[in-house]
């Protein structure tokens, strides 16, 4: 199949629900500036993975999350029914947790700012500028089509997520210059104070997102605890948007159970209440009656959600015994995650 369609030298285009529009509608002009953005990001984001310092790969993952958040927002955009492409504020405050721990952790100019101290913090500018431009077309595109609300503080916050990486790395350039070291290659390329920056950032999110390792450690637990107890189960752990991180089958686990245990921890999360509550709500007259039929929804014991404070951050589900039963392992499961 040809990449070229041709459907569109005439000036109009086709949206995700197949309407068609005028490429000059500024839903598409809106389309083409976050796709800039990504593609900017995508600059900065091979630039740093090539320098091979100790953080790049903290900061390729996190630069990975954003242009995955903006294509979600651009989803929103071209089919604003959905509800699955809405963006949720958990993405937010993952930006400002960055820009605060960065913030804190160099002394900032108060001054107007040149860019071009570095490549890296030049391609950083770009980027920014071109995020500010993303967020006043979504504004523009707002007055006709009624942009997504947490879209447009998404937008507003990541300009200063890049204009904080972009000072940090003029910073470490600047300690560089005049401590006189030239590195060796790139992959001994010094950051001097930038793994400080890094440890802070993931203190700091150590209590806002789910990892695979934190997943793996829990799953782990509730495994030695479910032989212990002579359960043969399987074992879910999803984010706080319910797509699943890990999933661990034990030896001679039902077949059934590996969909079971994931849709428990995605109910978990979507009705921020364990299923075996949920399971109470759903009896007619209840408050929650129906919801039962709802499909990727299970509504018996074995899903819980993980928080950290009040904070959902993830879900577990398990399958493998009678909904007490995995209700019971979960339990365990979120003593194990409190103390992760």
């Amino acid at each position: 199949m040809k990449i070229y369609t041709k459907h569109g030298d005439g000036g109009m285009t086709t949206l995700m629900s197949a309407t068609q529009i005028s490429k000059a509608d500024d839903r598409i002009a809106t389309l083409g500036t976050i796709d800039e953005l990504t593609s900017q990001l995508g600059l900065a984001k091979a630039h740093i993975a090539a320098m091979r310092t100790a953080d790049s790969e903290v900061c390729v993952e996190h630069f990975d999350r954003v242009q995955m958040a903006l294509q979600k927002i651009m989803a929103g955009i071209a089919e604003p029914r959905n509800k699955k492409h809405e963006i949720l504020p958990e993405e937010t405050a993952f930006l400002e947790s960055i820009i605060d721990a960065v913030e804190d952790s160099f002394p900032r100019e108060h001054h107007f700012i040149l860019p071009g101290y570095c490549e890296l913090s030049a391609r950083l500018d770009v980027a920014r500028t071109v995020a500010r431009r993303a967020e006043r077309q979504l504004s523009v595109m707002d007055r006709k089509y009624a942009a997504n609300a947490a879209a447009k503080a998404y937008l507003n916050r990541l300009s200063d997520y890049l204009y904080m990486l972009a000072r940090r790395s003029d910073y470490d350039e600047k300690l560089r210059r005049e401590g006189g070291a030239v590195p060796q290659s790139a992959a001994v390329k010094p950051m001097t104070a930038t793994d400080a920056v890094v440890e802070e950032v993931l203190r700091r999110m150590s209590g806002v997102t789910l990892d695979l390792q934190k997943a793996k450690a829990l799953i782990e637990a509730i495994e030695q605890e479910a032989a212990r107890t002579g359960k043969k189960a399987v074992i879910a752990v999803c984010n706080a948007q319910g797509n699943p991180v890990a999933v661990h089958v034990m030896d001679d686990a039902f077949l059934v159970s590996y969909d079971v245990a994931i849709k428990k921890a995605y109910t978990a999360v979507s009705v921020k209440m364990s299923t075996m509550e949920l399971s109470r709500l759903v009896q007619p007259g209840q408050t929650f009656y129906g919801l039962q039929n709802v499909d990727k929804m299970l509504v018996f014991g074995g899903g819980v959600p993980l928080k950290v404070g009040d904070r959902i951050v993830g879900g577990l589900g398990i399958s493998g015994g009678t909904g007490e039963e995995d209700h019971a392992l979960c339990e365990y499961g979120l003593q194990v995650f409190s103390r992760l």
